[in-house]
């Protein structure tokens, strides 16, 4: 059978407008008819694989139950997890101290893997600037340590060169975003097969709306696309991942495949093959 497309980083939940609006849609339980149609686009548009984000409030999870009707293989942590007190509240559930992580990741046995939430995000408006620090190289360790304990693939939310290095050195299995990284950090993940997922389209769809600094969000697109290039040329992994239901990134928009192309050119279609492969193995 002919391999379709890959997303390797959607949110069901959120709909790239408005995302209290769109996780009110869900308050009541997953609005199944959204689900359903959303899921349609996808197939439509040919994709067979899509890795959700997660969230609190069982979209990702009813979305799965539906997803291979339309031949897709859905993949999804259910929340994320987070440390209080650090990025991750509005979409997950949080933890005060590793023996509490560890209860949250051996609670439920029906999640595909495991995702952690470990840094900030990106301040859209100042290149550079994260919006809160990271955590420290040894909480990441036991985050992952814990979830290949238990027999689950890592999926990080990671942002900055020292948090991503220290995920890559603990062995995450994949890290997501990945702004404003150096040399090490790139190569960290090359030496350990970690799959980087940039969500370009987070940062180029942002352009021209008039919502953030224009030169703030063409420099943040500069440096990433750099360093997409740079980790490519050292035999990194890289994966398609839009991040869709953000703002500004629609679902099934296929925004994602033009921004890698343009910074991976001529060898794009094998280097997204390789990570997207190694995504569908892992995960």
């Amino acid at each position: 059978m002919e391999r379709g497309k890959e997303d390797c980083h959607i949110h069901m939940v959120l709909d790239g407008e408005n995302w209290k609006t769109a996780i009110k849609r869900h308050e009541n339980g997953p609005d199944r008819q959204w689900i359903l149609e959303i899921l349609e686009q996808y197939a439509r548009a040919g994709y067979d694989y899509l890795r959700d984000g997660g969230d609190r409030w069982g979209v990702g999870a009813a979305a799965r139950s539906l997803a291979g009707e339309y031949g897709i293989r859905y993949r999804t942590p259910l929340a994320p997890l987070y440390h209080k007190g650090h990025y991750g509240g509005f979409i997950g559930i949080g933890f005060e101290n590793i023996r509490e992580y560890r209860e949250l990741v051996c609670k439920n046995q029906e999640r595909d893997f495991v995702k952690i939430m470990i840094s900030g995000l990106m301040d859209f408006d100042r290149f550079g600037v994260l919006t809160q620090p990271g955590l420290t190289a040894g909480e990441i360790w036991e985050l992952v340590h814990i979830a290949h304990e238990e027999g689950y693939a890592v999926m990080a939310h990671a942002n900055g060169a020292e948090v991503v290095r220290a995920a890559a050195e603990a062995g995450v299995d994949s890290v997501e975003h990945g702004a404003y990284l150096d040399g090490e950090a790139l190569q960290a993940m090359a030496e350990n097969d970690t799959v980087w997922v940039p969500t370009l389209s987070t940062i180029g769809n942002l352009r021209g709306r008039g919502r953030f600094n224009e030169a703030a969000v063409a420099k943040i697109l500069e440096s990433a696309m750099k360093n997409v290039t740079e980790f490519a040329a050292m035999g990194g992994l890289v994966a398609e991942g839009s991040d869709a239901g953000a703002w500004a990134v629609p679902h099934a928009a296929g925004t994602e495949r033009a921004l890698l192309t343009q910074a991976l050119g001529g060898n794009a279609e094998a280097v997204l093959r390789r990570g997207g492969e190694k995504i569908r193995e892992k995960f």
